[in-house]
């Protein structure tokens, strides 16, 4: 029987990404993987069912041997797409969504206004 950690020469790197990269920029930086295949390792990674429970910010991806920051991740993400490093502004004006029934009881003769 092989034991993984010590014959990663014979593993896939897509499906045992952890036993062939140490950070996101390994991945990035990989010319035998297409674009379609570092975004399924790096969003893996991502993934909350790897967030350090105490600190939802790293992951701690199984046979890496550390915990990666999510920040980092997210960046190389952005860096498939075409993005800088920069994290996106942050969001715009909040909008409420209408209802709408709230116009007609608005306009309804004998109908109170009512707060929405």
């Amino acid at each position: 029987m092989t034991n993984a950690n010590t014959n990663t020469g014979n593993l896939n790197p897509i499906f045992h990404p952890a036993a062939h990269y140490a950070s996101p920029e390994d991945v990035l930086n990989d010319n035998e993987l297409s674009v379609s295949e570092k975004r399924i390792i790096l969003s893996s990674w991502a993934s909350d069912m790897f967030a350090v429970e105490s600190c939802p910010a790293l992951r701690d991806i199984p046979g890496m041997g550390r915990t990666i920051r999510l920040a980092d991740i997210l960046a190389a993400l952005r860096k498939l797409d075409g993005e800088d490093d920069d994290p996106p502004p942050g969001g715009g004006i909040p909008m409420r969504l209408r209802r709408p029934w709230a116009a007609a009881l608005r306009k309804a003769p004998g109908c109170p206004r009512r707060p929405f």
